[in-house]
Parts: C-alpha cells; structure tokens; sequence
C-alpha cells in the first residue's frame, strides 16, 4: 500500500508531516494499518487527525495506536524535531474573510462557530511554546480561501477558517502546510505573506502527477540548512484490515 511511498519520503528527507486523514472512518484497524507501513520509517513523523479519523468516535484508541509506533501526534500541542518546531491542530471550518459564519442566531450555529475559535486558540497556544528559529504550523483544514480555490463555493465554510490564520501572523511561521481540500490549489500565502501548502494527496496526485504524491521543503537558518521534510496527508486511501 503506502510502504513504496514512505521508502521514497524515507530516503528524500529527514522527517514526515502527515496532515491528517490518517484513516478512512475512524477505525482502529485502519490505524493499525497505517502503523505497520510506517514502520519503513527511520525518520522522526509528527501528525494531526482530520476529519475522517473523528468519524468513529475513537480518537483516543487512534492517538494511542500511533503514539506507540513513534508518530508524534499533535492537538494543539507542539513539538522540535531537529531544531524545527511545529505546531499541530486539527482545526475546523466556518468559512473565510467577510463570508466567515459569525456566533449568532441558533445555539448550533454558536457551537460551530465556537470549535473554530477554540482550535485557532490550540494554535496559538501551541506556537507560543516554541523557541526555535523556524516554525510550521501542521493543521487539516485550510486557514486560508485561496488553497481552497475549485472547491465548490457551496462548501467552503467546511473547508477550513481564516479563524486558523489570524495567531499565524503573530509568530515567525516559516511555512504552514493542511490537507482536507481535495480540489484545491497546491500553495498561496497568508495575507502576512506565510506560504501556505495544501498537502492533499488527492491534490497532489493532480498537480503533480509524474511525481510521488508528497512536498518536500527544505528550512535554513542563517545560511544554514535544516533538514529537509516531507509533508503528505494519507486518507481516503488506508483501508482496514478485513
């Protein structure tokens, strides 16, 4: 299944960001999966779950799963892997710029609104920790509209929130890198000018098709290279073991 592609990622970079949808529905089985082909791996991988790993109600047994097999998972929680720091969320939708949704109204519509609110403050909370000079922000939706751009406009609030992008320009974010959005456009920037990649696999099939479906950046500091990381998102393509 994924063992061909992570050998590639394995002998091109020095370490995997996975941006979510680590499992078709959720499913423990399909994290077991996604663990055994990892195991290829001798390169550091930090991860966030997305919206297909929540399906199920069993998040936690999913975490637990791929913590034991060396992925370090984030929500709203940060990490340093070779004196890169990332910060990790899930995030939420609710819409972009003058079309965001607003708290008012129905109950719902203030929950929906909240979880957006309350992933964007994971974020900040998550990049305020880190000290190292280059930082990544790791989330599953879009924090901006223009990755998102051939998505039908009907289902943009669903897509990700500029809620996500407002604690990326208060901190030196090197790069920021999601998936979620299928039919999006592979890269833009923040309105701070932060490059922005959206790292779907369905994405990059598309946009580069005569290539492995993963990102490769490389980070420098002061004239110096940091190692160079992979970004990917895996789902809806690990399937469970019958």
């Amino acid at each position: 299944m994924f063992q061909p592609l992570f050998a590639h990622v394995g002998e091109a970079a020095d370490m995997l960001l996975l941006a979510g949808d680590l499992t078709d529905l959720g499913l423990p089985d399909e994290a077991h999966v996604l663990a055994q082909e990892l195991t290829v791996l001798r390169i550091p991988i930090a991860a966030v779950l997305g919206n297909h790993d929540v399906e199920s109600g069993k998040t936690e047994d999913i975490r637990q799963i791929l913590t034991e097999a060396g992925v370090k998972l984030l929500d709203g929680a940060a990490c340093e892997i070779s004196g890169v720091g990332i910060a990790g969320i899930k995030g939420f939708g609710g819409g972009f710029g003058q079309c965001a949704l607003s708290p008012w109204g129905e109950d719902t519509i203030k929950l929906f609104v909240r979880e957006a609110v309350d992933e964007a403050l994971k974020l900040e909370r998550a990049l305020a920790r880190l000290r190292t000079q280059r930082l990544i922000a790791l989330m599953h939706y879009a924090p901006i509209a223009d990755t998102v751009d051939g998505e039908p406009a009907e289902i943009y609030p669903f897509l990700g929130s500029s809620r996500l992008e407002e604690p990326l320009g208060r901190y030196p974010v090197s790069l920021v890198v999601h998936a979620h959005a299928h039919r999006g456009r592979a890269e833009a920037t923040t309105k701070g000018g932060v490059p922005v990649y959206n790292v779907s696999m369905p994405l990059l099939g598309r946009v580069f098709s005569n290539r492995q479906p993963f990102r490769i950046f490389e980070l420098t500091v002061a004239g110096s290279a940091l190692p160079a990381l992979s970004a990917a998102s895996t789902s809806p393509q690990v399937q469970s073991i019958p």
